[in-house]
């Protein structure tokens, strides 16, 4: 298959996240986080599956770093476990838990690849959420000292900070659709966990800055978002559906404001009484880089509210109704329709909506596929090589239109727990046998090696 060229700048790498991929969810002194609550929850995880084990790189990495290396690619992108810091989510840290990181991170520099971390990618200790988890104020300033420990500890080796991994889903889709940890359905619960959300992101940044980090960014998932129809009351819909989505995050950061239709979004639950004065100040600052993550487009119409008292009604109840994308698309084994256009068209969206954005790094970016090996045990994953290949090309067509993209990250390195699916859904370059936790590069890994290496050879 015909690889799209790219900017010899641009940079290139795959990602991983600490309770999807690390196991040892009770070694050497880490603590409950909420994913180990919930999926203990019945009817909550698919066959109620659990990342107690998950891919085990918590022993492993060092052969996962090696796949790393051996794939060529400049960074590598990990999460690192909250509840592994600091098992109560305060107080001094788990030297244990920071040794693992230490670990992974001189081995990563050891290997020639860039470390780039997050700092919280949906693992919040359960101590905190007992205590009212993201939907209180306390809980963004545990999360900024949380920073300031990793940093202080990290900082000397590791150049680029993500504060959050895509804060929509941790607050409406675990507060307010119920599909993620903590998984409840929320109101004025899951706008305040969103507010706290950014506010604990813009502390962080301040510690950050404070440790001497180099790089600091965000990562969020904006959608793509297309009406039913043409009609007006479909976009209409659309347009509510953006606040949750895009604008309660874009806003604050960068246009220091709120959306300007919350009241008609939210009605009462637009209560605002969890922000203070000051507050904007804190998110707003100014940021080195921007993440975005991408998958698929949405399609909505508009529909009847599901719950008649607007007070009662969750944060994503907003007129809308989620409909089938239209098209001969094919679709992934996540469900989810592959147009690569869309790709294009969101990130040159985004540029002309916030003009003063940071330069962007696609921290995510991949396809779940049926990934059944053959008899040899290979895996002729073709499906996920054109998905991979379709939007590096629109990629391309996005910076050749203006944006201004730095790098790139494929998601995943390898097979993980995939949230309220358990390991059924498979992301990874790299098969993983989730009994004997083998690993075996995938085709799509042997071409994105390839693509790499004619990608540093134009480099020069």
């Amino acid at each position: 298959m015909l690889a799209p060229r790219l900017p010899a700048h641009l940079l290139f790498g795959t990602a991983t996240a600490a309770y999807q991929v690390e196991g040892a969810a009770a070694e050497d002194g880490r603590g409950p986080s909420i994913w180990d609550t919930y999926c203990r929850t019945p009817g909550r995880v698919a066959r109620r599956e659990t990342g107690d084990v998950a891919c085990d790189h918590y022993h492993r990495y060092e052969e996962d770093v090696a796949l790393i290396a051996g794939l060529g690619v400049d960074l590598y992108r990990f999460s690192v476990s909250w509840p592994r810091v600091q098992p109560d989510g305060r107080g001094g840290p788990n030297a244990r838990g920071l040794a693992f990181y230490d670990r992974l991170v001189d081995s990563l520099l050891d290997a020639g690849v860039e470390p780039a971390l997050t700092l919280y990618h949906w693992d919040l200790p359960q101590a905190l959420e007992d205590e009212g988890g993201w939907r209180v104020r306390d809980t963004a300033h545990r999360f900024s000292e949380y920073a300031r420990i990793v940093a202080d500890h990290l900082g000397d080796r590791v150049n680029r900070w993500i504060t959050l991994n895509e804060p929509f889903c941790s607050a409406f889709v675990g507060h307010a659709v119920g599909r993620h940890a903590p998984g409840t359905r929320e109101g004025v619960g899951a706008l305040a966990a969103a507010h706290h959300l950014l506010l604990g992101h813009g502390l962080a940044v301040g510690e950050l800055r404070d440790a001497g980090a180099g790089e600091v960014g965000i990562t969020l998932n904006p959608d793509h978002l297309v009406p039913a129809t043409d009609s007006e009351a479909d976009r209409a819909a659309v347009e509510r559906v953006r606040t949750p989505h895009n604008r309660t995050w874009f806003d604050p950061l960068f246009t220091g404001a709120y959306p300007d239709n919350e009241r008609e979004v939210w009605g009462p639950l637009a209560d605002a009484t969890h922000r203070r004065e000051g507050d904007l100040e804190i998110i707003g600052r100014p940021l080195d880089f921007l993440g975005v993550n991408f998958y698929r487009p949405l399609m909505f119409r508009d529909a009847p509210h599901t719950e008649p008292d607007p007070a009662l009604r969750t944060a994503v109840d907003v007129g809308a109704e989620q409909v089938e994308f239209t098209g001969p698309w094919r679709r992934t084994t996540m469900g989810w329709p592959v147009v690569p256009d869309t790709f294009e068209e969101l990130l040159v969206d985004l540029n002309r909506r916030y003009p003063g954005l940071p330069p962007l790094l696609i921290t995510e970016n991949g396809s779940a596929e049926p990934d059944r090996p053959d008899d040899d045990g290979r895996v002729h994953d073709t499906e996920r090589v054109a998905y991979l290949r379709d939007h590096l090309a629109a990629l391309g067509r996005a910076i050749e239109a203006g944006v201004d993209v730095r790098g790139y990250f494929v998601w995943s390195l390898l097979d993980n727990f995939e949230w309220a699916y358990g390991y059924e859904r498979r992301f990874g370059l790299v098969r993983v046998d989730y009994e004997s936790l083998e690993r075996h590069p995938k085709d799509s890994y042997h071409w994105y090696r390839d693509y790499l290496a004619g990608h540093r050879a134009r480099r020069g």
